[in-house]
This record gives C-alpha cells, sequence and structure tokens, in this order.
C-alpha cells in the first residue's frame, strides 16, 4: 500500500473530521473513503441512480437493491386551490 501526505486547511481537517465522526469512522478511514468514491466513477460507465443511492447508504444496513426507475412517466402533484 502506498502512502499519501496531503496538506489541508484547519477547517477542512475540522469538517473532515465531522464526516468521519457522523459516519462512525476515523480521520484516517474517512479520507481514504472519499478518494475511493471520487476514483470510482473513472472506472466505467457512470453508476445509476439506484446503484448510487444504494451505494451512499451500504453503511446503514440498506439491506434491499433500489430498483431503477426509467420510462415510467412523472405525474406533477396537484395541490388543492
Amino acid at each position: 500500500m502506498a502512502e499519501l501526505v496531503v496538506q489541508l486547511e484547519d477547517d477542512v481537517i475540522e469538517k473532515l473530521q465531522n464526516r468521519a465522526s457522523r459516519n462512525g469512522r476515523s480521520l484516517e478511514e474517512e479520507a481514504r473513503q472519499i478518494l475511493r468514491d471520487a476514483v470510482k466513477s473513472e472506472d466505467g460507465a457512470p453508476l445509476g441512480l439506484g446503484t448510487r443511492i444504494a451505494a451512499r447508504f451500504r453503511d446503514i444496513g440498506l439491506e434491499q437493491d433500489i430498483q431503477e426507475l426509467r420510462g415510467y412517466p412523472v405525474v406533477p402533484f396537484e395541490f388543492d386551490s
């Protein structure tokens, strides 16, 4: 495994620490995950919306795949006047 040293502003580190806390990770684990996610999209075809949503919530216990909804008509909601 290679090592990467990056200098970041204090406010960026603070936000990264907050994000890591929310996700139950260490600062280093959070930075690794962000970098992995950033290069994942460059590996091939863009991911579908359901796949992206499932990936976002993967660590919180989502157990079912989210079905892609393509070609379904969108019916706008009508409000009472």
